[in-house]
């Protein structure tokens, strides 16, 4: 009896949840045409797809909902969440990022959940045809011939946008890159367990590693990665803290919340007192590198110009902050090409911010005083975006950037960047399976060359720290600890030939 019903059943799960995801796209339409132009499969087709999608939803509903329609129905229902899981795959495997979610009570869950969601929805509308050819006494080849070639309709025309995609394509640029012989060895691993962490810095012979999901404690780890102290922190006082980090710099730890805002400090041999408030109120940021122990640098949003800016705190008394409004962007849209990270060489003495979105690379004083502009070995001069601006006043990227340059550090002048653009004759093969890696030298400024960091299985290298003799990486909830063939010194930046690059 049950079994009879189930297509009926299928059949009106599915039209409720097709009826009830366009509608929440209709009420929101104009959010919903944002987020398929930020997806990176998509962005070229937005304005079609968006009023197609909402089409086939309401389309399909109607059609579960009648009788003589419904077995065409549950095909294409089929279909939808097929081509919706694919796309999903496709997204969570070979995106350089996550856009947004789109769908009502969907947008609550993770990109993970959705995917297993939908794989669910799969298998019930596969249940719902392989009951309703029962009942029409149709064969099990026929149905399974019907339901392959729509699966594989589906997922090709999916796999059609993300091959066409621009933004795909747009990573190929004209340059060369050089890959010295083995630049590193990989030595050793160690299992985390999880994969929250990130590198808060380190100090001697020990890194220490800071825990998004824990963010009052801190692991530190010797040089070996055989042993792991645990280290609980607590705040002089109390704020109710968003974003927790904490940064270890010349045997100090700083603790900070730009959306507080706060820093605390505290000497690495002294953690297991409170840590000490030593600036609250002064700037929100999202982004800082200490100076010293009272001079840091920040990126923040500076409230005249809503523009990305730089500023330089120096703790009193009296406390004085300088903002420099005109380095990072010129541009009066909230500063989208101005996103980059902030990084602090000790050695040196220099500050350097290097963009997301095209090929450049500031270097500063500690009073933002630019000493050196420097590109990058790409081609992309300028920032390739796309801003809207919606009707409640918010500015949002109506397509997906192209990402230029991803995860980047600074270690006695040398500049290390993970880089997202394929260069001239290189391997499509090796990039799949390796994150690239340029290097660049500050004094000379030029570019030294590149290395591969093989994927670690499904996971590819999320963080990475250098000191002078190792360079580590964060892969899924491994550390691995690789040795540079020459060590990070005077003698290792001179080895290398280096093409100038300065403006």
């Amino acid at each position: 009896m049950y079994t009879l019903r189930l297509p009926l059943y299928v059949s009106y799960f599915f039209a409720l949840l097709f009826i009830y995801a366009a509608f929440s796209k209709i009420f929101d339409f104009e959010n919903f045409q944002v987020q398929l132009a930020q997806s990176p499969l998509l962005s070229a087709f937005a304005g079609l797809i968006s009023y197609g999608v909402l089409a086939l939803e309401l389309l399909t509903s109607a059609a579960l909902l009648w009788n003589k329609t419904r077995r065409a129905a549950l095909y294409a229902a089929f279909g939808l969440m097929v081509a919706f899981t694919v796309y999903i795959y496709l997204i969570l495997n070979y995106s350089d990022y996550i856009p947004c979610s789109c769908g009502g009570i969907l947008e609550k869950m993770s990109w993970g959940q959705h995917l297993v969601f939908n794989i669910v929805c799969v298998g019930l509308a596969w249940a719902g045809i392989v009951f309703i050819e029962k009942e029409r006494a149709r064969g099990w080849s026929r149905t399974a011939a019907f339901t392959a070639l729509t699966a594989v309709f589906s997922g090709s025309s999916i796999g059609a946008l993300f091959l066409s995609s621009e933004h795909i394509i747009s990573r190929e640029n004209n340059f060369t890159r050089r890959f010295p012989h083995h630049p590193i060895f990989e030595e050793k691993s160690a299992d985390l367990k999880v994969n929250s962490y990130y590198f808060a810095g380190s100090s001697g012979d020990s890194i220490y590693l800071g825990n998004v999901s824990t963010p009052f404690r801190l692991i530190r780890m010797g040089y070996s990665l055989e042993k792991a102290d645990t280290i609980d922190l607590v705040p002089q006082t109390n704020h109710r803290f968003r974003n927790l980090l904490y940064t270890v710099q010349d045997s100090m730890l700083y603790a900070h919340d730009g959306s507080v805002p706060v820093i605390y400090s505290a000497h690495i041999e002294s953690l297991a007192k409170p840590l000490h408030e030593i600036s609250s109120k002064e700037l929100y940021f999202d982004q800082m590198v200490a100076v010293s122990p009272r001079s840091f640098i920040l990126r923040v949003e500076d409230g005249k110009s809503k523009k990305t800016s730089l500023a330089a705190l120096t703790l009193g008394p009296p406390t004085e902050v300088r903002i420099n409004r005109t380095a990072l962007t010129a541009k009066a849209d909230g500063g989208f090409d101005a996103d980059g990270q902030l990084m602090y060489d000790p050695a040196e003495g220099k500050g350097y911010y290097m963009f997301y979105y095209r090929n450049q690379i500031l270097g500063f004083d500690d009073r933002l005083r630019k000493i050196i502009q420097m590109k990058t070995i790409d081609t992309v001069a300028e920032a390739k975006l796309k801003v809207v601006s919606l009707a409640n006043g918010t500015k949002k990227l109506a397509a997906p950037p192209l990402l230029v340059n991803r995860n980047m550090l600074v270690h006695r002048g040398l500049i290390f960047n993970e880089s997202r653009l394929l260069g001239k004759h290189e391997s499509k093969e090796l990039w799949k399976k390796n994150a690239v890696v340029d290097i660049y030298t500050t004094a000379p400024e030029g570019y030294l060359g590149s290395m591969y960091v093989q994927h670690r299985g499904k996971h590819k290298m999320s963080r990475m720290l250098v000191t002078d003799r190792y360079f580590f990486i964060l892969s899924g909830d491994e550390i691995v600890r690789y040795r540079f063939a020459q060590a990070v010194t005077k003698y290792f930046i001179s080895g290398g030939s280096r093409k100038p690059v300065s403006e």
